[in-house]
């Protein structure tokens, strides 16, 4: 099983911007030195008190320049608030710096107020996603094309330059709502699975769809998981427990305020149930989250908790999460660092 760090370029309270990225340019040069497999990064907007990470694509060509070995992700790139031809671009020349270690990680983020500020409708999110990938697939593949689509049309066009990688980077698809697990399935895209607002129990209905949609359309193997997980490695489990706990909990209320705040507003869909899982996020308790959404605890506890996972699940890759709440000290997310290198990848492989 693959296993890399996510990683959100995250600000503390009083941390400068200059700080925050070198904490976290330091933090993916551990990730090389250490040996896991790959560095994957989010995109986030307009949130100082959280993160500095808004161009994926731009840091992600300073990490392939910075690195050799680990494969650079993108978990995930916001498709609909971008132009699908530039996108193609860019992330063809990111393929070329790192010499075919591009992971193509793309979705369409759960909360409207980012296409607001964008100018961009949420309700068109999830067919511009759609769109997008197409057109990128085939600015990829194709010496010239043409396409008409609902919110981009092109004719005759030619992007360059091609990806290093061949026919192109691996596209996973960060899914979510259950519909979107059978559509990815019958697409043949490999996919990102999070437990941020269910329990881990609750992913094995849909990724049972998705294999069977996956199979249905005659796609080889039995579709490809990955999950994203936060995970903490300490010495002991009082350690292990005690250090992120503040910093965990505030997340999950701060995500729960944020559902609570987008489950009015124009786009979001009843399926989604954000309301409901808003309000349940208000009251998770820290025994009721290391239970169905964390991996916390010594080595052993981690990895027994993560084989479990993978033969439950039928993971491909870990995505960990190491700092979940963005609040954790750059020491302690190493120490943690450190430990799953040592101690926890051995045991997955």
């Amino acid at each position: 099983m693959e296993c890399g760090l996510f990683l959100e370029f995250p600000r503390r309270p009083g941390m400068s911007e200059a700080a925050a990225f070198a904490e976290g340019f330091a933090q993916v040069e551990a990730v090389e030195r250490y040996g896991l497999d790959a560095i994957w990064l989010a995109e986030l907007h307009f949130s100082p008190e959280r993160s500095v990470l808004a161009a994926p694509l731009v840091l992600a060509s300073a990490i392939a320049a910075r690195t050799r070995r680990i494969k650079v992700g993108l978990a995930v790139l916001v498709l609909p608030l971008s132009n699908p031809l530039r996108t193609a671009e860019e992330a063809a020349t990111v393929d070329h710096i790192s010499q075919g270690r591009l992971e193509f990680g793309v979705g369409r983020s759960g909360f409207p107020i980012t296409y607001e500020r964008f100018g961009i409708p949420y309700g068109e999110s999830r067919d511009r996603l759609f769109e997008q990938i197409e057109i990128i697939r085939r600015a990829w593949t194709e010496e010239r094309f043409s396409f008409r689509g609902t919110y981009y049309s092109y004719e005759d066009v030619t992007v360059v330059p091609k990806p290093y990688q061949q026919p192109h980077p691996p596209i996973r698809l960060a899914v979510n709502s259950p519909d979107t697990f059978a559509l990815a399935g019958r697409l043949g895209l490999p996919i990102f699975v999070a437990v941020r607002l269910g329990s881990l129990s609750d992913l094995v209905a849909p990724l049972h769809e998705y294999r069977a949609a996956w199979r249905e359309a005659g796609h080889p193997g039995e579709g490809d998981v990955a999950l994203r997980l936060p995970v903490f490695v300490g010495e002991t489990r009082e350690q292990a427990l005690a250090v992120p706990r503040e910093s965990t909990m505030a997340f999950y209320r701060y995500l729960g305020e944020r559902l609570l705040a987008s489950a009015a507003q124009a786009g979001t869909r009843a399926i989604e149930g954000r309301q409901e899982r808003g309000q349940r996020l208000q009251t998770l308790t820290y025994e009721e989250a290391l239970r169905d959404k964390l991996a916390y605890g010594t080595p052993e506890m981690v990895s027994e908790r993560l084989l479990q996972l993978k033969e439950a699940l039928g993971l491909s890759a870990i995505l960990a999460e190491m700092n979940c709440g963005q609040q954790i000290a750059h020491e302690h997310v190493l120490a943690s660092l450190r430990l799953f290198a040592d101690k926890v990848l051995p045991a997955l492989r």
